[in-house]
């Protein structure tokens, strides 16, 4: 025990987790754990100044009921301390290790893959042509289902996409309009057509 205690002591914490390059849940985890073990740490100290032996006669020649002193006293010298198996702990703390590297690993390889992802992101961002200067042929491999689109609506007959002439063709129609007389002639005109 006294060996666990002078590794504990020598432990440096701060530099333990940017040595392994600990990061996340593992590093507040580990945080975790240290303040525990501090914990448990102030607690053994007090515990091991407090004096460990009672003066019963001083209790004696103080209360009056011995009996209970009497009992007091023989329950005092019959206790025996509990020992702890340690190795139950140390195989916790292995196995807490053993998950916390694991878990250090595969963020680490997660991180790497994301990096790499992005990086070719941007690759392809700093990479990529302006717009105008796209081809058909480029838009339609970055995008297959245009061309099955497009193949659906020549197939069926149609040679512009459905709104094109609302959406573009009136609108435009609406604009060069000078006076309100044209805009009842188009307008009747065109009704006069969808009959």
């Amino acid at each position: 025990m006294a060996a666990a205690s002078r590794a504990g002591t020598k432990l440096d914490w701060s530099k333990l987790g940017t040595q392994l390059g600990l990061r996340g849940s593992t590093a507040s985890s580990l945080a975790a754990f240290k303040k525990r073990n501090d914990d448990a740490r102030r607690k053994v100290q007090a515990l091991s100044e407090a004096p460990q032996t009672v003066d019963f006669a001083h209790y004696r020649s103080v209360l009056k009921n011995q009996s209970v002193i009497d009992e007091i006293e023989g329950h005092f010298r019959s206790f025996k301390p509990v020992t702890y198996d340690v190795n139950k702990q140390l195989a916790a703390i292995e196995q807490f290790e053993k998950v916390a590297m694991r878990n250090a690993e595969e963020t680490k390889e997660k991180v790497e893959v994301e990096l790499r992802s992005l990086e070719k992101a941007l690759g392809d961002i700093e990479g990529a042509r302006p717009w105008e200067e796209t081809t058909v042929d480029e838009v339609a491999a970055a995008a297959p289902q245009i061309d099955e689109y497009v193949a659906r609506l020549v197939k069926k007959g149609r040679w512009m996409p459905p709104g094109y002439y609302v959406s573009f063709t009136f609108r435009f129609f609406l604009d060069s309009l000078t006076s309100i007389s044209d805009a009842g002639w188009l307008a009747g005109g065109w009704m006069l057509t969808m009959r």
